[in-house]
């Protein structure tokens, strides 16, 4: 039998996300290969856009589902094929979390992972789903 966690739990565990974020976090995507984990450091990954977060990230988590508010659009700084993200709290350099980018299937999907420098980078929306339902 899988574990299962009740609903309320799940909950409360994906608005810590929310809550760990604090007032304006911000998205950063990067190409190459992803650190290990978020507690791991870049290495030689160009930081290819940076989107700035709502002052709240989410609205509270419901059915186990986070769903993030509006993140705005931003021009890319560099050229690269966006392979990972990394969602930081305001101060820039505390990682909450990170996880792949591609155009489906992905933690975060984009319309398009090929960045531009110049060019316009958006997330039309960001879901985090909590395990184990």
């Amino acid at each position: 039998m899988a574990i299962s966690i009740r609903t309320s739990l799940r909950n409360t565990r994906l608005d810590t996300i929310t809550t760990d974020i604090g007032t304006s976090g911000s998205l950063r995507f990067y190409d190459g290969t992803p650190p290990a984990s978020a507690n791991a450091a870049l290495s030689g990954n160009t930081l290819l856009a940076t989107l700035a977060c709502s002052a709240t990230f989410a609205a509270a988590a419901s059915g186990g589902v986070l769903t993030a508010n509006a993140i705005s659009s931003a021009t890319a700084a560099a050229t690269g094929t966006a392979s990972f993200f990394r969602l930081l709290r305001p101060d820039g350099t505390t990682v909450v979390l990170q996880g792949t980018v591609n155009t489906s299937g992905a933690d975060l999907n984009l319309n398009s992972v090929a960045i531009t420098s110049g060019g316009t980078v958006s997330v039309s929306s960001f879901v985090l789903t909590e395990a184990n339902a």
